[in-house]
């Protein structure tokens, strides 16, 4: 298999070449084009249960598409997101990963995808009680709003809500205050994510509920 993502960073679209009999697996919605020799087959995400509760305690799709090149040559799929940003890649041999709701965009063969309780402190700050979780060996690929930062944490770290893509699970987050109370009222902060542990973040370098609350105003 080999892939190449193009068009970086705004309009990122990842092209995956399939050798005949390989196969790759992408989110719902999540495919451009492909040729004609490559044939898809929709499954729940991660199996029944784990796909329902994703759906309704997660905010993801149900479902995931497997492209499988049943020709005798090579043949390509075009993958993307529905966001304007860039599209990264995660090779779970560095360890787990976390993604959060609408980060993922497909994996190959080897990563595992289940789910992972991300605590009420998530739900509170509207990124679901679930989390996406991949382990195995193989690659994963996401995008993000924007550009991708990645950062080392040992310790504590804040994080503005809607900024964090994924994380190592061994990562905690507790939502509070961005300061005192009339600070985190009038500074345009509000509620921050403060994150404990030790190990890998990905940070999308734009938030979409701040492109929301920018358009609000102007659609009125």
């Amino acid at each position: 298999m080999k892939y190449e993502i193009r068009y970086k960073p705004a309009f990122a679209c990842l092209f995956v070449t399939l050798e005949p009999g390989e196969q790759v697996t992408a989110e719902s919605g999540a495919m451009v084009s492909m040729d004609a020799g490559i044939s898809m087959k929709t499954e729940f995400s991660g199996g029944f249960f784990p796909a329902i509760l994703r759906r309704l305690f997660g905010g993801e799709s149900l479902f995931v598409n497997v492209y499988r090149n049943t020709s005798q040559r090579p043949q390509t799929v075009i993958l993307t997101q529905s966001m304007v940003g860039d599209i990264h890649r995660i090779d779970l041999s560095q360890g787990p990963i976390c993604f959060q709701p609408g980060a993922y965009i497909a994996h190959t063969p080897g990563a595992k995808m289940g789910i992972r309780w991300a605590g009420f402190a998530s739900w509170f700050a509207g990124e679901g009680l679930f989390k996406l979780q991949f382990t195995g060996s193989g690659r994963v690929f996401y995008g993000c709003y924007g550009g991708i930062i990645e950062r080392q944490i040992a310790g504590e770290f804040i994080v503005d809500n809607s900024h964090l893509v994924a994380y190592d699970p061994g990562i905690t987050m507790n939502i509070r205050m961005s300061g005192g109370l009339f600070g985190s009222l009038t500074s345009g902060e509000g509620l921050v994510n403060k994150l404990k542990g030790r190990g890998r973040i990905y940070l999308q370098s734009r938030s979409v509920s701040g492109l929301v609350g920018f358009l609000r105003p102007k659609c009125r």
